[in-house]
């Protein structure tokens, strides 16, 4: 097993998983992974890592500690010595991380069910207990926290208040005076005490004990008389503290013990969680997948790329093997990547078999083998292994010793070594034994009567490493069902070489292997031209569908927007109806309701025109829904207008007659002594028939020029632009209140205003004529105005 991993560079595969895991304690034990050949564990550990692959499609990741492996820590506990307050913390920190991965999984049944990922995390036991008790006594940097016991605390506060005092003392000793008899103003410790540095000189200037000297000896660290017996309070109280710190630890060891076994199965399952995460942030790294497993002993690799090299510089190459044909014979020149195409298969496969993904498009097809069986013995080898025919033999009788139908066997320059004509007749033995064992094998080769065997095997197939002749370069594409050739005619040629020795070498081959030669090259010519026109007509293809499909999509999304539009428009259309409907019946009832009591009282003239000012609002709101309405417009058209039709004027309640249309859809209408240019939309027609053969009842509304609307307007202190608004809009008031004659007080002034106000009056349709008041009643600074017909 070790040597096929190395022939096969499997290791360099585990190392790019190693820089996915996020615990210690896998990257010290990831490079004991190996394959598995039993098909239940390759099946449950492919779908151990779809499921984590799709995990992390949805943005989601199980979270990892920091953690180291506690077998050994464990095993100290089992014997009752002790360990170190960071290895308990470890062991909690293993607890608490099963803790976090139990939440994430409730997390993700939410959204997808995970089977695989679900049992294994289902055997994670937190014990949540022990796992609070140990981070409540530990921080994170491994100290037990002051909080563990009251007697921990207290001892720490009185360190603390003691070493105060120490370095306020030795602080004054330092300062002032004393200052001369020291090399440094500071304080320092020595051997856990604390000390100042004094000049060698002044040994005895402060007393006390020499704990240490510079490497001159002109300093001397000496602990000051005074401050002994406080530096001795404190030793006694670090003692009882470490003792306390030991105690408190081997309280949390014996509760640790009797859980040594769940602890250890959660280092494990975490472990095996953190390898599968690694697994699928490898696959999404290498754009890789898993292939759907293969109802028959045969795989499918499309578009394959080793995994080791630069995706972006690598050739993909489909590789099939065992639904046509049993063996794949790959001819080829030297360096055109026969030998990493076996390479290629080979790690593939290992990696399947250790449940990881692939590159390869997601259309492919795999099956699990019982056996991997490997000679690849050229200088291409990470390993060299042995060279010689013998070498090679002692490994292919190895082979067919174990060999059987569940078995992949990758030979490289299978019969090389020996002479040309007994290594291809050996070769061809060695093929036909490996296809009578069922087994399936790729196998490259130089020889040409392997090329024939291929050609007339019904379950061995030819296939060859393309090569440019034109740039004397290999492809490295894959051809399956044609032979290789060596090239070494025209390589030569290129390079330069007489050609009348290239025809005289041609001479010399032997008829058998010169018509070999010409049969590789009309079938490779062939091939060339078939692959060029499928090539244009693949390109074609695309872009018809891809025109079809943008064409069906803007299509359907037309249709989509279009029934959408229908559907808002009916439903706008209606409430504006509707609404339009009710606010105008309601209109129209306060109006009758009034005329109902004419006897008593009439209808006063605010109160008609409060009610044409509604109509007049309602219209202005709803018109451009209304005239957006297709249902209203068809009915409208049904209504033929014509000059001297009897119409009712909606806005102003009142019977008019149509004049003349004007060329912008509107109508001269006839109200009275009034004509108004109005729009089709504010009158409907009314039938004269009708109206001649029923008898109508006309009622006769009173209006008052004492109330509602003034006989005169006031503008004077008016801004000019708001002033022509307030008369154009008092001119209408006083028509429709039947007024003959108002006066506009405009004020003398600068004579700006008056003249607004003139010149309006002379573009008013209305207006007869115009003048000044009397000099008693204003003079020029008020303009009687005359209405017509009056």
């Amino acid at each position: 097993m070790k040597k096929l991993l190395s022939l096969l560079d499997y290791s360099f595969v585990i190392d790019e998983l190693q820089q996915k895991v996020a615990t210690p304690m896998v990257e010290e034990h990831i490079h004991q992974i190996t394959p598995s050949f039993v098909k239940e564990e390759v099946q449950q550990a492919l779908e151990q890592t779809k499921e984590a692959m799709t995990m992390l499609r949805l943005g989601k990741e199980l979270p990892f500690l920091a953690l180291t492996d506690p077998r050994q820590s464990l095993s100290r506990i089992k014997i009752g010595a002790s360990i170190q307050a960071l290895e308990i913390l470890n062991l909690g920190h293993i607890l608490k991380n099963a803790a976090q991965v139990l939440r994430k999984l409730e997390e993700l049944e939410e959204e997808e069910s995970f089977p695989e990922l679900k049992a294994l995390i289902q055997q994670l036991q937190p014990i949540p207990s022990l796992s609070g008790e140990i981070h409540r006594c530990i921080n994170e940097q491994g100290q037990v926290e002051d909080s563990a016991t009251e007697r921990l605390a207290q001892l720490r506060r009185q360190i603390r208040q003691c070493e105060q005092q120490i370095r306020g003392q030795l602080s004054e000793m330092i300062r002032g005076k004393n200052s001369r008899y020291l090399s440094d103003a500071v304080i320092t410790m020595r051997s856990d005490r604390y000390v100042i540095p004094v000049k060698a000189e002044y040994r005895n200037q402060f007393g006390g004990m020499v704990h240490d000297q510079s490497a001159t000896g002109q300093t001397l660290f000496i602990e000051p008389k005074a401050i002994v017996e406080l530096n001795n309070r404190r030793q006694q109280m670090k003692v009882e503290e470490k003792e306390e710190v030991q105690r408190i630890l081997a309280q949390l060891i014996q509760e640790i013990m009797p859980h040594r076994q769940e602890i250890q199965q959660n280092a494990y399952h975490l472990g095996q969680l953190d390898v599968i995460q690694a697994k699928a942030k490898l696959a999404a790294e290498m754009k890789a997948c898993i292939p759907e497993m293969s109802t028959t002993q045969s795989f499918s690799f499309l578009q394959a790329r080793h995994p080791l090299l630069n995706p972006e510089t690598v050739v993909p190459n489909d590789i099939y093997l065992g639904e046509e044909f049993q063996s794949l014979l790959i001819t080829g020149p030297n360096t055109g990547g026969k030998t990493i195409t076996l390479k290629t298969v080979g790690l593939l496969q290992l990696m399947l078999q250790t449940g990881m993904a692939i590159p390869v498009a997601e259309e492919s097809t795999m099956t699990i083998f019982d056996q991997i069986m490997v000679d690849i013995g050229d200088e291409q080898s990470i390993e060299q292994s042995l060279s010689t025919f013998s070498g090679h033999m002692k490994n292919i009788i190895q082979i067919l010793d174990r060999v059987g139908r569940h078995s992949l066997v990758l030979l490289d320059e299978l019969g090389a070594g020996t002479d040309p004509q007994e290594g291809a007749a050996l070769a061809i033995a060695i093929l036909n034994r490996l296809l009578q064992k069922g087994a399936l094998t790729l196998c490259t080769t130089h020889y040409p009567e392997l090329k024939v065997y291929a050609y007339n095997e019904p379950h061995t197939c030819n296939a060859s490493m393309e090569f440019d002749v034109q740039t004397l370069s290999p492809t490295y594409r894959l051809l399956i069902g044609a032979p290789g050739s060596s090239n070494a005619f025209e390589i030569s040629l290129r390079l330069g070489l007489d050609p009348t020795l290239i025809t005289e070498a041609k001479e010399n081959m032997d008829h058998q292997t010169g018509d070999l030669a010409n049969m590789i090259e009309q079938l490779e010519n062939a091939r060339q031209g078939y692959e060029e026109k499928e090539h244009a007509f693949t390109e074609k293809l695309s872009e018809t569908e891809a025109l079809q499909k943008e064409l069906k999509e803007a299509f359907a999304a037309f249709k989509k927007e279009k029934a959408h539009l229908l559907k808002e428009a009916k439903k706008e259309a209606n409430q504006v109806v509707e609404k339009a409907s009710v606010e105008a019946k309601e209109i129209i009832q306060d109006l009758k309701e009034k005329q109902e009591h004419l006897d008593t009282k009439a209808v006063k003239e605010h109160e008609l025109i409060a009610a044409q000012t509604q109509l007049n609002h309602l219209k202005s709101e709803e018109e451009q829904h209304l005239l957006k309405n297709k249902v209203l417009q068809r009915e409208k058209k049904k209504q033929a207008l014509a000059v001297g039709d009897e119409v009712l004027v909606e806005s102003y309640g009142q019977r008019g007659t149509l004049v003349r249309p004007f060329k912008d859809g509107t109508w001269e209408v006839q109200l009275g002594i009034l004509k108004m240019k109005l729009p089709e939309s504010e009158f409907t027609r009314t039938k004269k028939a009708q109206e001649q053969q029923k008898e109508t009842t006309m009622t006769t509304i009173q209006r008052s020029n004492s109330k509602g609307v003034k006989a005169s307007l006031d503008l004077r202190g008016e801004r000019y632009e708001e002033a022509m608004q307030k008369v154009e809009q008092y001119l209408d008031q006083a028509l429709v209140a039947g007024y003959h004659s108002v006066t506009l007080v405009h004020g003398k002034g600068t004579g700006a205003l008056r003249q607004g106000i003139q010149k309006l009056l002379q573009r008013h349709r209305h207006i007869d004529h115009f003048e000044y008041a009397p000099a008693n009643a204003g003079g020029n600074g008020a303009t009687i105005v005359y209405f017509k017909g009056a």
